[in-house]
C-alpha cells in the first residue's frame, strides 16, 4: 500500500480550518475568561456591599443600644430628681410648720387657769395655720348656701327646706380645700331637695 501524500494544496483548506477552529476555541476560552472576571468583580462589589451594610447595621444597632442605655440613666435620673423636688418641697414647708407647733407647746404647757388666754392662744395657732396654708395654695371651698356641685362637694345627708332653692347647701359639716384650683377634699355636706 502506498502512502498517499497530501499535496500543500488539499492540506491548505484543512490546515485554515483548524486555525479557524482553534481560533474560535480560544476565543470562547477568552470570552469564559473575560465572563469569569466580570462574574468576580460583580461577586466582589456584592460582597463589599454586603459588609458595608453589615457594618452600617452593626454600627445603628451599637447606636441603638447606647441611646438606650443613655435615655435609661436619663429616667433614673429624672427619678431621683422628683424625690428631690418632692422631699425639699416637704421639708420647706415642715419648717414654715415649726413655728406653730411651738406655739402649740406653749399653750399646752401654759399653766393658765384663765380660759380666754388659752382660746386666744389657740386662735393665733389657727391664725397662723390657715395663713401658711394659704399662703402655699390652699383655699377653703366656699360651700354654704351655693347649689350643691359634686365636684367641690360631697352630699352625706339631705333636707327638705321649702325656704332655700333645690341642691343647695344648707350645712356644710366639714370643710373641703382645693390647692391651687384642684380639688383635694370635697366639703362634706348637707344639701336641700324638694
Amino acid at each position: 500500500m502506498e502512502k498517499e501524500e497530501k499535496t500543500d494544496q488539499e492540506i491548505k483548506p484543512e490546515y485554515e480550518e483548524a486555525v479557524k477552529e482553534a481560533a474560535a476555541e480560544e476565543d470562547k476560552e477568552t470570552k469564559k475568561e473575560s465572563k469569569a472576571k466580570k462574574d468576580d468583580k460583580k461577586d466582589n462589589k456584592e460582597n463589599e456591599k454586603i459588609i458595608k451594610l453589615e457594618n452600617e447595621k452593626k454600627e445603628i444597632y451599637e447606636s441603638y443600644l447606647r441611646l438606650r442605655a443613655d435615655f435609661d440613666n436619663y429616667k433614673k435620673r429624672i427619678e431621683k430628681e422628683k424625690a428631690e423636688i418632692y422631699t425639699r418641697s416637704l421639708e420647706d414647708i415642715l419648717k414654715k410648720m415649726l413655728p406653730i407647733l411651738d406655739n402649740f407647746e406653749r399653750a399646752v404647757e401654759a399653766k393658765s387657769e384663765d380660759a380666754d388666754k388659752i382660746i386666744e392662744g389657740v386662735k393665733m395657732v389657727y391664725e397662723q395655720m390657715t395663713g401658711l396654708l394659704k399662703s402655699e395654695g390652699l383655699e377653703m371651698i366656699d360651700a354654704l348656701d351655693k347649689n350643691f356641685d359634686p365636684e367641690y362637694h360631697h352630699a352625706v345627708m339631705t333636707e327638705q327646706n321649702e325656704e332655700k332653692e333645690d341642691n343647695a347647701v344648707l350645712a356644710v359639716l366639714q370643710n373641703g380645700y382645693a390647692l391651687k384650683d384642684r380639688v383635694i377634699r370635697p366639703a362634706m355636706v348637707k344639701v336641700n331637695k324638694l
